[in-house]
Order: C-alpha cells, then sequence, then structure tokens
C-alpha cells in the first residue's frame, strides 16, 4: 500500500507527504538529525512507539501512542501532527484532522527549526502550496544533510508532485545514509512502477519485504505493482501473504477483490469487498468498500447500481454529520451521472458538494478548492450538452485560479478539461497537447490522447496510448469509465 487514499482530493496530498511526519530523530541530543521537542521521556517514548507503526502504515494501531503522547506532553507539537494523520488515515474526520494540524500549527514557535519546517511543509502541501513546501524541504535537507528521513520526506513530496525521477533519487539518498531503513523502499517500488521501470519495483519491494518480513505491507505493495503488471495469480496470493500476516490488513482485501474485476468476476469481486465491509471498524472504512462496489458495478457497466452504492456511502456520512465526505460523495455521484448521459443532474450534485463543503469546518483553501473542482465537473457538463462556448468559459476561470496558487498538479485538471474541448471540436494536435500536459497517471487521460492520435490519423500512437488505457490496471472510477471501450478500441488495431 502506497501512503495515499482517495476518499478526499485533500487527504490525497496529505498521505503522499505522510513522510515528512516522521522526519524527525528519536535522539534528542544528535546534532546530525532533526531533533525533538518535547519535556517528557514518556510523551517521546510514545511518540516513537507511534511513528514505528507509522512506518509501517499501521495507522489504527499509531493512534493511541500518539495519543498517549500528546496527554503527557500537551505542547509536544510532531506528536499532534502524526496523530493528525493517523487518525485521518484510520478512518477520522477531515474536520478532525484539521483540528489537530492547526494546533500543531500553532506550536511551530516553541520547536526546533527542523520541526517548524515539517508542520509548515505539510501544511503548505495540504493547502496546495507546492512551490512553499518544496523550499522548505530543500531547506530541510540542506540543514539536516544526515538525517534519513528528512529524504524519505523529500523523495514523498516529488511522488506527490508526479515528479517520479526527483522522488527516486531523494529516496536513494534516504537508503544510502541507513540502508536497513525500510519505508523508502516502499515508496521507490512506486515510483519506479510510475515509470513503468517493474523490474525495479519489484527489486525494490523484495528488498523491503526482507528489511520488515512480519509486516503486511511489503506483501500488499508489491501485489499491487504485480496487479499493475497484469499478474493476477501472482498478486492475490501476495495479497493473500499480507492477510496471513495481518487479517484486517483491509488494503488486501480490497486488492484481491479489484484483481478479480480485472479477470471479469465482478461477482467474486463483491463477496470480496462486503468481507471488508463486514470487518471495517469505521464508517469511513464501510465507505471505501462501497466505493469499491461501485466502482465494479461502473466496470460491468451498470452506473445505476454503481450511484445506489455511493448513496449508501452518503446516508452512512450523513449519520455522522461528515460534511466533507458528503460533498465527495455529491461530487462522485455528479461524476456517474455524467457518464450516464444525465448532465443535469450531475451538475445539481456538483452545486451539493459545493455547498457542503462551504457549511463544514474547513481551512477556506479547501472550500475554495471544491468551487473549482466542482467548476471542471460543470465544464464536463457544458461539454456533454454541446455548450462548447460555456465549456471554454468555465475551464478558463478554473486556469485563473490555478495558475495564481503556483503549482502545476493543480493545472493538470485543466489541461484534461482543455484537452476534451480540443477533441470534441476535432482540434487533435490542440487536444494531443494539452493532454500531454495533463494527469497521465489517470487512466481516462490515456483514453483521450489516444482517440486525439487516431482522430489524427497517427495509429501507432494511439494504438500505444489505447494499450495503456486498456491496460492500466489499477481500479478507479476513470479507469472503469474507460476500460472496456479501450479494448474495444484495441482490438480494431
Amino acid at each position: 500500500m502506497v501512503s495515499l487514499t482517495s476518499v478526499f482530493r485533500m487527504t490525497a496530498i496529505l498521505f503522499a507527504a505522510l513522510g515528512i511526519l516522521g522526519a524527525s530523530s528519536f535522539a534528542m541530543d544528535r546534532k546530525d538529525e532533526i531533533p525533538i521537542t518535547t519535556s517528557s521521556p514518556e510523551a517521546l517514548a510514545f511518540y516513537t512507539q507511534g511513528l514505528a507503526l507509522t512506518d509501517n502504515l499501521r495507522f489504527q494501531e499509531a493512534v493511541p501512542y500518539f495519543e498517549k503522547a500528546v496527554a503527557k506532553d500537551s505542547i509536544f507539537a510532531l506528536a499532534r501532527l502524526n496523530l493528525a494523520v493517523a487518525r485521518g488515515s484510520a478512518g477520522g474526520s477531515t474536520e478532525d484532522f484539521f483540528k489537530d494540524l492547526n494546533q500543531a500549527v500553532a506550536l511551530v514557535d516553541k520547536v526546533s527549526e527542523g520541526e517548524k519546517l515539517q508542520i509548515l511543509a505539510l501544511q503548505a502541501l495540504i493547502n496546495a502550496n507546492a512551490a512553499e513546501a518544496k523550499a522548505l524541504l530543500l531547506t530541510m535537507v540542506a540543514t539536516y544533510p544526515k538525517d534519513k528521513r528528512a529524504h524519505l520526506d523529500f523523495g514523498n513530496y516529488f511522488f506527490s508532485t508526479q515528479e517520479y525521477s526527483a522522488a527516486i533519487d531523494a529516496l536513494k539518498k534516504a537508503v544510502e545514509i541507513d540502508p536497513n531503513f525500510a519505508p523508502p523502499y516502499n515508496q521507490l517500488g512506486y515510483a519506479y512502477s510510475a515509470l513503468e521501470n517493474f523490474a525495479e519495483a519489484e527489486k525494490a519491494l523484495k528488498k523491503y519485504s526482507e528489511l520488515i518480513p512480519d509486516e503486511p505491507n511489503p506483501h500488499d505493495s508489491l501485489a499491487e505493482i504485480l496487479m499493475k503488471e497484469g499478474k493476477f495469480a501472482a498478486s492475490i496470493a501476495a495479497y493473500r501473504q499480507a492477510l496471513t500476516l495481518k487479517p484486517d490488513f483491509y488494503s488486501a482485501i480490497i486488492g484481491i477483490g479489484n484483481n478479480l474485476i480485472l479477470q471479469e468476476k465482478h461477482d467474486q469481486a463483491r463477496k470480496e469487498f462486503q468481507k471488508f465491509y463486514d470487518l471495517a471498524p469505521t464508517n469511513a472504512h464501510r465507505s471505501q468498500a462501497l466505493y469499491s462496489f461501485a466502482i465494479s458495478y461502473v466496470d460491468e457497466e451498470k452506473l445505476d447500481n454503481a450511484l445506489k452504492e455511493i448513496e449508501k456511502s452518503y446516508a452512512l456520512n450523513e449519520k455522522n454529520k461528515d460534511l466533507p465526505s458528503m460533498s465527495y460523495n455529491a461530487s462522485t455521484m455528479g461524476s456517474i451521472l455524467l457518464e450516464s448521459g444525465k448532465p443535469n443532474e450531475a451538475l445539481t450534485k456538483w452545486t451539493e458538494s459545493v455547498a457542503l463543503m462551504q457549511k463544514a469546518d474547513l481551512p477556506q483553501e479547501q472550500k475554495e478548492q471544491s468551487k473549482y473542482d466542482a467548476m471542471l465537473g460543470e465544464a464536463g457538463a457544458a461539454l456533454k450538452k454541446g455548450d462548447v462556448r460555456n465549456a471554454k468559459v468555465k475551464a478558463e476561470q478554473y486556469r485563473v485560479w490555478a495558475e495564481a496558487r503556483n503549482n502545476p498538479i493543480d493545472l493538470q485538471p485543466y489541461h484534461a478539461v482543455a484537452g476534451m474541448i480540443a477533441l470534441h471540436e476535432k482540434h487533435f494536435d490542440d487536444a494531443i497537447k494539452e493532454l500531454r500536459q495533463a494527469n497521465l497517471r489517470n487512466a481516462y487521460n490515456l483514453f483521450r490522447l489516444a482517440k486525439a492520435y487516431d482522430g489524427k490519423g497517427e495509429k501507432v500512437k494511439a494504438k500505444e496510448f489505447y494499450s495503456k488505457a486498456a491496460n492500466y490496471n489499477s481500479m478507479s472510477f476513470s479507469y472503469a469509465f474507460i476500460r472496456h471501450e479501450a479494448k474495444k478500441k484495441l482490438v480494431e488495431f
């Protein structure tokens, strides 16, 4: 399992930056590593135990240790920050995450310079201020060049911005400092996979497993890479090995189900997702299971069934008055409705999504993000209705906002929509130019790029990208929306 999640756009950035929270030394007096500011040896001991668990992505088990750490030292900033992430990763609410984050930020004047850099870098990433986060992290690795976790943090930053070669360089520095430090090998596996260097990905993950043989995550991560390669039997075997070590390692259950979807065994996949749902300790986990159900139905082209699963998730979150999760549910329903050919109903859901987020107890940056994300949905709906002019207006409004934020990742969705508009107008060169700048870790964008090359008559390139889209092998709504159509197109070649 990579340190990413798709529950909220915010938390996707958060977990890509997860290493930042562990970037401190356990030894308070070592000059080569970032010191920890706490007056309590007991708090430090609890923090150390919690951090070891988060290293292995055992977030739920880490929570009580960070809680004990802040109970012993109420101004222990790093413990508060790690508590925020561990709770969020274990199914806590987005609002609670920001409460803990804000408490950590409020303490930055009482901690060491290294800790201050860590806290403010994560805050910058959460607010999608990549330039500020990078500057803070650069300062951190320059100040503490022998701190392995500082280099891990920098690698995780580059992974979050999809600069995979730079991520690999930073992660290699971490393992040069300590070849037996396990976490960098996990992220190296995913970074190599993103570059389609699967041999190096498997090599990194096998080393990861050798270092912590009794932990489930190395097997889970290797299973995901094997699935990406289309080695479904080997992937399922690796996921089952993870479950042998920890029967409630939920991502492995989901992974087995995803492998089954890719083999067109949708009913069997849903039996796996039901296992996850039945084991789930929180509504956030149950919602994840329901999303997996929904994706399986989208892949079967049963979009009405998929919509019902997201409606169930909405009902769960409504009981908990979890407004950010309800907002995400509404946005997802909008996407499904748009794919169902119901743009007006989709627009209603995106309006609802924004309204829910405005009511939530979240920073203004998150509320603004929701508004502009919905604007891209509105552009897609306008295009679906043939209203190209309105689609362009919405896309341009998003572009101006994204450019002002100076975050390249924020511009990727704009390029995707601009590419869609150019494709609709049969301006294939423009479509290719825009889509090349979109997120090509999104299977739908690979499919759009294939269509642009196809329209232009570049059959070799079209086949290449139809193949990439068809064999993306990482289940998500974007992939499920286009997987079978991409496979049909590939057969035509």
